[in-house]
């Protein structure tokens, strides 16, 4: 128990929660609905709790929300004569029952003085606008006259605002520490009410429970005097030297590129959103040189986007064919038009209506062999006049010109969810031959281990459960998205058997993003002729898998790594 002294004639004891208590417990103190203190209630960041509203009004409709959560409340009316500090003192009064070490206002229209904030645990308010901008009542007419285009909310600490008469110094309101901001756009055609519920909703209700949860978690350090608030580490670290860790907080702003024809289908909306920021080659940024041609659909961004990220994992000449983000063929050679003619060879009927991407200058005689069959986008960083004059020859191919392809700069790849999203660093592992433990009787050859890398890194652009067929440094078969590892297996098998042309399996690599559970997997590549295998290793029956592999005179090195790929 804390016993705060206040400036009058009889200090109260406060019951407040004590600092070992296994949640934080807030006071609320609300002008009208109390919307956020109501958020707050029903979110309960890290495990807060409302021990009690008070308002002063009996009328003000927090209160019918709090009864439907039992949570008690308190009306302490303004009464005709009563001061600032009488006031101030009778919710003192009013609040000494309850344990409480938070207090938060929500469109508590009182300007609070040291009488009660002196005597209470930290006070928190949020306020409407970016502070110090527009720190007045009317935050969004404010941003909406001064025509800004980003506007939002702040959680800060409150602070006395009044001189020592008692009277109100406006540049003293809502000046206290700022604890947390929250960014909001402001639309054109934008007006108070629209703008005023996306700076609460969108705004206020991220941005409160976060202030709220620092405090639970006491990560939060105060000075008042100094006029700071000070946030603990906000990494989350990984366990393991060789991760940076993930900010606790991520902010992510993307302008409108253009509006899309629809989504994944037509009943769906959808825009593509860019980050002027980046730096790294992207399809976004691409130049789109036939002009005329119809602009590209969701389903090309996101296949041009996976086409091109698999042909920078190579150094040498190298092409790719991408069918719904998946390979339909990729190969490096000594030449791009060998190493397109190598990759289309793969699955030349899944390449139909594909995406092609190619990581060298586009020539004339890769060109010819792209427009032979019908493909939607062709990426690559740059084409010579021979090569866009023949690639101008189909009006429905979109010539994307990426620019150099450079160094892969992004760190972070995300995925939407309903209610958040997952972030995670990006899969750029990149093996070597020395990175190989090889676990077989029979050690790989050297064109296998070559293999094994070639396949190892194509690998990680397939989706899971992913196996992939390969002979030197191209793919001869693709079993891609699979629920059963040993059904990838014979899909890659009949890929190959029925869809290459001038292909076979027979003395094939195959890799797999993921161990082996059994050795029936092992047992089918066997049947298929497949010779040596590269696989992540570490399942519990490594040995039996192992055995099935020698028995079949197949070399097997493991990575001690996996490339899932799940979206």
């Amino acid at each position: 128990m804390f016993v705060y002294i206040v400036p009058f004639e009889t200090a109260i004891t406060f019951p407040f929660a004590s600092a070992g208590s296994s949640m934080i417990r807030i006071a609320g103190m609300a002008g009208n609905r109390g919307r956020n203190l109501l958020n707050i209630t029903d979110r309960a960041p890290g495990g807060a709790e409302l021990s009690v509203v008070l308002t002063t009004s009996e009328d003000a409709p927090v209160r019918e929300g709090a009864a439907e959560r039992e949570i008690p409340t308190e009306v302490v009316p303004l009464e005709d004569g009563m001061s600032r500090t009488d006031h101030e003192e009778a919710v003192l009064e009013a609040l000494a029952d309850y344990e409480f070490d938070l207090v938060c206002l929500d469109g508590y229209m009182r300007i609070l003085t040291d009488t009660f904030l002196d005597a209470v645990p930290t006070t928190l308010n949020v306020h409407p606008s970016l502070l110090p901008s527009f720190p007045g009542t009317d935050a969004w007419g404010d941003a909406l006259e001064a025509g800004v285009s980003t506007t939002g909310c702040t959680v800060h600490v409150v602070t006395d605002a009044t001189d020592d008469e008692g009277n109100v110094v406006e540049s003293e309101v809502d000046a206290g520490p700022i604890v947390t901001q929250e960014p909001i756009p402001v639309y054109e055609g934008d007006d108070e009410d629209s703008l005023s519920d996306r700076v609460l909703y969108e705004g206020e209700f991220r941005a409160y429970p976060r202030a709220v949860k620092w405090f639970a978690e006491d990560a939060v350090a105060v000075d008042e005097d100094g006029g700071t608030v000070s946030v603990g580490e906000d990494v989350a670290t990984t366990p393991g030297d060789d991760h940076d860790g993930l900010p606790g907080r991520r902010l992510v702003s993307n302008d409108r590129l253009e509006t899309l024809r629809y989504g994944e289908n037509p009943h769906q909306d959808a825009a593509v959103y860019t980050d002027y920021t980046c730096e790294e080659a992207s399809v976004v940024h691409a130049e789109q040189l036939n002009e005329g041609a119809k602009a590209l659909s969701y389903n090309n961004y996101n296949d041009a986007d996976g086409a091109l990220n698999l042909i920078k994992e190579f150094d040498e000449p190298a092409a790719a064919v991408i069918k719904h983000t998946n390979p339909a063929g990729c190969a490096t050679a000594d030449s791009l038009a060998e190493a397109y003619e190598k990759a289309l060879s793969t699955d030349p009927m899944s390449a139909f209506g594909g995406i092609v991407a190619l990581n060298r200058e586009c020539d004339a005689e890769t060109a010819a062999q792209v427009i032979d069959s019908f493909k939607e986008v062709v990426v690559a960083p740059g084409y010579s006049e021979d090569a866009l004059e023949i690639l101008f020859e189909k009006d429905n191919l979109r010539v994307l010109d990426v620019g150099e392809l450079g160094e892969r700069t992004e760190r972070f790849t995300e995925k939407p969810l309903v209610g958040g999203r997952l972030v995670q660093e990006r899969d750029r592992q990149s093996i070597s031959v020395d990175d190989l433990e090889v676990v077989t009787e029979r050690e790989p050859t050297d064109e296998e281990l070559e293999s094994m890398i070639f396949g190892w890194q194509t690998l990680k652009h397939v989706k899971s459960n992913g196996i992939l067929f390969t002979e030197g440094t191209e793919t001869v078969g693709v079993g891609m998205g699979q629920v059963s590892r040993v059904d990838a297996v014979r899909l890659a098998a009949m890929k190959a058997d029925e869809h290459a042309e001038g292909k076979d399996t027979e003395g094939a690599v195959m890799a797999s993003d993921a161990f082996f559970p059994f050795p029936d997997g092992i047992e089918e590549a066997a049947s298929a002729g497949i010779e040596a295998v590269v696989q992540p290793g570490g399942s519990v029956n490594d040995e039996d898998v192992i055995a099935a592999a020698d028995e079949h005179d197949i070399a097997m090195a493991f990575t001690g790594k996996r490339s899932f790929r799940h979206d």
